[in-house]
């Protein structure tokens, strides 16, 4: 899927949307939201292509994991994309249960 994608080119929307899709199938969320940080990073390298992002993933898949376990999904299922174009991930990462008491 992302081997023919060109993350650096596409736009803002197109990156992002690209993202929720890699991370809707490695980690089947029952949310999945993604910010693009990039403006706040003018002048850091990486900035100028967009590459900046937070990203809020809700998955059963985080159950039973660390922090660290959780960001390695997370990371895993853009491996691609760390390699090609998105210079900086923060992520919150969240079961379900643990957002919904967050939250809600």
């Amino acid at each position: 899927m992302s081997e023919s994608f060109d993350f650096i080119n596409a736009s803002a929307q197109e990156k992002i949307t690209h993202l929720e899709a890699l991370l809707t199938a490695a980690l089947e969320p029952q949310a999945v939201h993604i910010e693009d940080d990039s403006a706040a990073h003018a002048g850091h390298a990486g900035a100028a292509s967009g590459s900046h992002y937070t990203v809020t993933v809700v998955s059963e898949r985080f159950a039973g994991k660390a922090r660290v376990a959780r960001h390695r999904l997370v990371y895993d299922a853009l491996a691609d994309e760390m390699r090609r174009g998105v210079h900086a991930l923060a992520i919150r990462a969240f079961t379900p249960q643990e957002f919904a008491e967050q939250f809600q």
